[in-house]
């Protein structure tokens, strides 16, 4: 697929995880719903690495790169977004961790020396202002649902996990560790490093059998996590961590979508100006084409 093609496809399958993920929330404590997601996955890249007899061997030192990086972009990253949903409502979890944008372009210069843009910076700034913008509404109601601070403590543990996961990431494909058999792994250890969190704190392995838990269960598996972060991560090799991570910005807005044709959200001016930032930072991020990606910068070291 082309850089674009990636970057549609993650922005569509993610931004519909929001809803997704809602229904893993309930009778399955939510650290156990994320390793049984990502076990799944795992499961699924490994038959397919099977049936294409794409080579598994890595020395010792990769797998402590590749258990680093599922520990931070597959465990605890979405263990503290399950639990910021319980807190808080999806809206406001997703305009904190589109503060990832912010934190990818911060890591790449300090993790890889990648010069800092003006316009990168610019067009990240409007994108999260329009995604502000666009879930303020839900921001002003946000006190009136569960904890508002440890929610808030969650979901930016959550953004800062995630983008030091992508630091991880963009090492391992500067090393030259293929995305299929890198997801593989580090989803494994990802749902391995929660499963083991679940254990020592005495969450119940439990399971729900309802359709709506199964059926989200295999989405969140296959297209959440198999599918759009194969996209993402490729995308990130070739565009770098910075770029792609404005994917975070672009998500809420898919949502948004979303959630005005299954759940009646009404749209206000805030909406439409919202929207309008994202997209000026979007082309203002998506037009830095003399950068070079994070993970060749590794190579080239």
């Amino acid at each position: 697929m082309s850089s674009l093609g990636l970057y549609i496809a993650a922005v569509l399958i993610w931004g519909s995880t929001w809803i997704a993920i809602t229904f893993q929330l309930g009778k399955v404590p939510p650290e156990v719903s994320v390793a049984y997601r990502f076990a799944l996955a795992s499961l699924i890249l490994l038959v397919w690495c099977a049936v294409r007899r794409l080579c598994l061997t890595f020395s010792w030192r990769d797998h402590l790169w590749m258990g680093l990086q599922g520990s931070l972009l597959f465990g605890l990253n979405y263990v503290c977004v399950y639990l910021a949903e319980s807190q808080i409502t999806s809206g406001l979890v997703a305009v904190i961790f589109s503060l990832m944008v912010f934190l990818n372009i911060i890591g790449t210069r300090l993790f890889f020396a990648t010069p800092l843009s003006p316009i990168a910076l610019i067009g990240a700034t409007l994108g999260v202002g329009g995604v502000a913008l666009v879930f303020m509404p839900e921001l002003s109601h946000a006190s009136e649902t569960g904890n508002p601070r440890l929610g808030l403590a969650f979901a930016l543990i959550a953004t800062l996990s995630a983008s030091l996961g992508n630091m991880a990431a963009a090492r391992n494909y500067g090393r030259g560790l293929p995305v299929v058999q890198l997801n593989t792994f580090g989803m494994f250890y990802g749902a391995l490093f929660v499963a083991l969190y679940a254990l020592a704190t005495g969450q119940p392995f439990l399971f729900d059998w309802s359709a709506s838990y199964l059926l989200s269960l295999l989405y969140l598996a296959l297209f959440g996590s198999v599918l759009a972060f194969g996209a993402y991560l490729t995308l990130m090799s070739r565009i770098g961590a910075d770029r792609a991570g404005y994917t975070t910005v672009a998500i809420p807005i898919v949502a948004l979508f979303i959630s005005t044709a299954f759940e009646g959200l009404r749209w206000q001016i805030y909406t439409v100006l919202g929207i309008v930032l994202c997209v000026m930072g979007n082309v203002l991020v998506l037009r830095r084409r003399n950068v070079k990606p994070a993970a060749q910068e590794v190579r080239m070291r």
